[in-house]
């Protein structure tokens, strides 16, 4: 025994209409696409037919409705993939019962008023007593920097030569990976 389905929405028209209020069926937009396919629209997805169908022949049509066509003739292009440019990750949750533990940075800016331009404050953050360790405030704010207060929070804090150093952990990944 077969089941049947049932489809939402209100059952397709089956033509569509042109600017002068003409009729065209679905059978000769298919057509049209085809020619288009088979011509300078080679590469073209489902929006741009809908704009060449729009411009050349004049129709109203909506550009599901050139995508439910060209799905029913099998000729939609394969969707093409994003590419994840780093690895997206989870902090770990960590414990934290002492100083020295897990240290944060933070990136802030704001405007300088006179100069028409940015300044940066970077900071390094002790998460157990939430004090400042390291900063660097300047115009500028890239990776050297962020080495820079780091060997000064190693040496303020007197961890240099220590064998358990504080984790760093950051919020700010994208400034860290842009190019």
């Amino acid at each position: 025994m077969a089941v049947a389905t049932h489809s939402a929405g209100r059952p397709v028209p089956g033509l569509s209409y042109t600017q002068d209020g003409k009729l065209v069926s679905d059978e000769q937009i298919c057509e049209w696409i085809m020619e288009f396919l088979a011509g300078e629209g080679a590469s073209y997805g489902y929006r741009k037919l809908t704009v060449l169908l729009r411009s050349r022949h004049g129709l109203r049509i909506n550009k599901k409705k050139v995508y439910r066509l060209c799905k029913r003739m099998d000729v939609l292009r394969p969707q093409r993939q994003l590419k994840i440019k780093y690895p997206k990750r989870l902090a770990n949750n960590r414990v934290i019962t002492d100083s020295n533990q897990l240290w944060e940075t933070d990136i802030k800016y704001g405007w300088l008023h006179g100069e028409q331009r940015f300044f940066f404050l970077m900071s390094i953050i002790d998460v157990f007593d939430r004090v400042i360790i390291a900063y660097h405030i300047g115009l500028t704010c890239e990776s050297r920097h962020l080495v820079q207060i780091t060997q000064e929070a190693l040496m303020k804090r007197q961890l240099f030569d220590k064998v358990n150093k504080p984790v760093i952990r950051s919020d700010n990944g994208p400034q860290f990976i842009s190019h």
